[in-house]
């Protein structure tokens, strides 16, 4: 099978717990990092996979990478080989099939719980799981693109995640270990302090007080989410 290519677009928003889980399914995968300036591929066609991680810039800025990289979601697409996004990552989806990414109405940074809609696509990605914990760090949000089935809300955020086939965007993270929580509150502390006020925002001790619990229980639901996409890789 060919790999799956990753592309990063910061230093400490890494592929996380999805780079584990892809390693001890021993499927090949392939890491671009964009945040130290590594080229882009020509196609996507040489990968069974295309995944989009995090980030803290907007998808609509002005940044030299960011059209180079919707033409090759909307390749993907067209070409039928899957692709997941995680927070910047589904905006990108979004914005590269025609949706909007627009600011949320408030910043959501921590965790928090996730419902799961009542329809069937989403028990194909969720079971029969009603909600859960997950963990948010982001200011902006998308709308669904056409065809797309949502899939999970919040009471802070509507669009947390949908499906268009195989094709998985998501709003919040579920690709967290706690090493990248740590990194995240570490490196967001201005950031946390300015939007103290947020009532959907935590600080530190709270993002932290369960915090091997929190990315354990998260694990195990990224698992189930992980298993059901690698079913749609491109041979």
């Amino acid at each position: 099978m060919k790999p799956i290519i990753i592309f990063r677009h910061a230093e400490t928003e890494g592929p996380g717990y999805l780079g584990t889980y892809l390693n001890e399914q021993g499927i090949a995968w392939q890491l671009v990092k964009i945040d130290q300036g590594e080229p882009l591929p020509a196609s996507i066609t040489n990968f069974s996979g295309m995944v989009l991680m995090g980030g803290p810039m907007s998808v609509n800025d002005d940044l030299p990478w960011i059209a180079p990289l919707l033409r090759l979601i909307q390749e993907a697409y067209k070409s039928d080989i899957p692709l997941l996004g995680h927070c910047l990552g589904g905006q990108l989806i979004s914005k590269a099939l025609g949706a909007t990414v627009m600011q949320n109405a408030i910043k959501e940074i921590g965790w928090g719980e996730v419902s799961v809609i009542d329809n069937e696509i989403a028990k194909r990605w969720f079971g029969n799981l009603k909600m859960f914990n997950s963990f948010h760090w982001h200011g902006e949000t998308f709308s669904l693109p056409k065809n797309a089935v949502h899939l999970l809300s919040s009471p802070h955020c509507k669009n947390q995640a949908y499906a268009i086939g195989k094709h998985l965007a998501f709003q919040c993270h579920i690709e967290m270990t706690t090493e990248m929580v740590q990194s995240w509150c570490d490196v967001g502390e201005n950031e946390l302090e300015a939007s103290k006020e947020s009532p959907a925002v935590q600080q530190v001790n709270e993002m932290q007080e369960n915090l091997t619990a929190d990315c354990a229980q998260l694990n195990q639901i990224a698992t189930r989410v992980y298993s059901q996409w690698i079913k749609g890789l491109a041979v």
